[in-house]
């Protein structure tokens, strides 16, 4: 539970490099999480070149806060991190089932498993879903057609100290036997 909690999305990066010792913890709890099948239809790139990461993120934009009216801003802050990973997944290598595409559950809970060490080793990140430009992000990284762009985080040491989000109650998020 305490790493759970110590999890943040981080928008603020030292520009500190990552010693190896950490990054290889970070992505062996990646490379080990489940799968459909076993069939682990992940693959990272680890982008460490500062033009790279800058071309990948400019064009990076949240989408509209669906509570409020805060303005969107470029997200060009996940380029000072010293890393960013870029979570590709293989669809053909992980099933479907009623017409959900597993890949995406695969490719989520290794991208978690992650992220959780990250944060044990003292490292922030900030999971981006969405608003990224899928074609430029493969473009710009010779990444296949066939293979899909599912999320993107920085990876750095934190340079903000950030406080827990609002999480909804037990009674909010749970229901007894049936929906309620």
């Amino acid at each position: 539970m305490d790493l759970a909690l110590k999890r943040r999305s981080i928008r603020k990066y030292k520009p500190d490099a990552i010693p190896a010792e950490k990054l290889n913890y970070v992505l062996e709890a990646a490379r080990i999480a489940p799968s459909w099948g076993n069939r682990q239809c992940w693959k990272y790139i680890l982008v460490t070149e500062e033009a790279l990461r800058k071309k990948i993120i400019e064009r990076v934009s949240p989408p509209p806060h669906p509570t409020d009216n805060r303005p969107t801003r470029p997200r060009d802050w996940a380029a000072q991190a010293p890393i960013i990973i870029v979570g590709c997944a293989d669809p053909t290598k992980s099933g479907n089932k009623d017409e959900k595409p597993y890949y995406l559950l695969d490719m989520g809970i290794s991208m978690e498993h992650l992220m959780l060490a990250a944060a044990e080793q003292g490292l922030g990140t900030c999971w981006i879903g969405g608003g990224f430009d899928e074609p430029i992000v493969k473009e710009v990284l010779g990444i296949p057609p066939e293979i899909r762009v599912v999320a993107l985080t920085p990876l750095g040491y934190p340079d903000e100290v950030t406080e827990p989000r609002p999480r909804k109650t037990y009674e909010e998020m749970t229901c007894r036997n049936r929906w309620e």
